[in-house]
């Protein structure tokens, strides 16, 4: 049986494959963070203003009236 003398504690199985491991965890988790934190600053200064619809109760009432065709009816 032949002896594995190919063992080193810097070798990509060893110390450093779990430093790049980490190394690369930890860019992700920082890229997707400041990313989130890109989203939620735009959302915040561009967030949805609903009064052009609930303004006028004509959309709504137009809207009712065209579903009123899709919904539920009984048997005659």
């Amino acid at each position: 049986m032949a002896e594995n003398t190919n063992r080193g504690v810097f070798s990509i199985h060893g110390v450093t494959g779990m430093l790049i491991a980490t190394v690369l965890l930890l860019s992700i988790l920082v890229v997707l963070t400041v990313w989130g934190i890109g989203v939620q600053q735009k959302s915040a200064s561009n967030f949805y203003d609903p009064s052009s619809i609930t303004s006028s109760l004509d959309n709504v009432k137009e809207n009712s009236k065209a579903n009123a065709n899709f919904a539920f009816q009984d048997a005659k």
